[in-house]
């Protein structure tokens, strides 16, 4: 029989410390972003759009780990400020696919800039080999809790 068990000390527990982290994390980009007019949704927007231009906006609200109708909001705010176009009508199917304007591409240099500048900031205390593994280590624990998640049916 197995023994079941219990968190425990917080400071000892891997999913509390990495909260604190993403806590810290976030707190620290949304300073950054402020002063750009950005919140840390749109900043997130902006870098996917940055990298996979005419991404949806179901794609974009799933990797930025946000609602669909949040991206929406998210969405509509970027392109009142002219850093995104949309088309009225999607060419094919339902999606609107999205892409940055020049202002967008020139708010996401800026933006991702200070964004970079803030991980270095956090993950100062690691090398460059211990960021490495860091990072390798929870894209395993991402993948495994993606791999682990319950299937839904539609």
């Amino acid at each position: 029989m197995m023994q079941e068990e219990a968190v425990g000390d917080l400071g000892q527990s891997v999913g509390y410390v990495l909260k604190q982290v993403q806590a810290s994390l976030h707190t620290a980009m949304d300073e950054v972003l402020r002063p750009l007019g950005l919140t840390v949704a749109q900043y997130a927007c902006l870098e996917l759009l940055g990298q996979h231009p005419g991404l949806s906006n179901s794609e974009l609200a799933r990797r930025a780990f946000v609602t669909r109708q949040s991206m929406n909001v998210v969405l509509r705010r970027l392109q009142e400020r002219g850093l995104l176009t949309r088309p009225a009508y999607a060419a094919h199917g339902r999606a609107l696919p999205t892409e940055l304007t020049r202002a967008g591409q020139s708010t996401l240099r800026e933006a991702s800039v200070a964004v970079r500048a803030v991980e270095r900031q956090i993950f100062a205390p690691l090398s460059q080999e211990r960021q490495r593994r860091l990072r390798e280590d929870l894209t395993s624990c991402a993948a495994s809790a993606i791999a682990n998640q319950p299937v839904t049916q539609p």
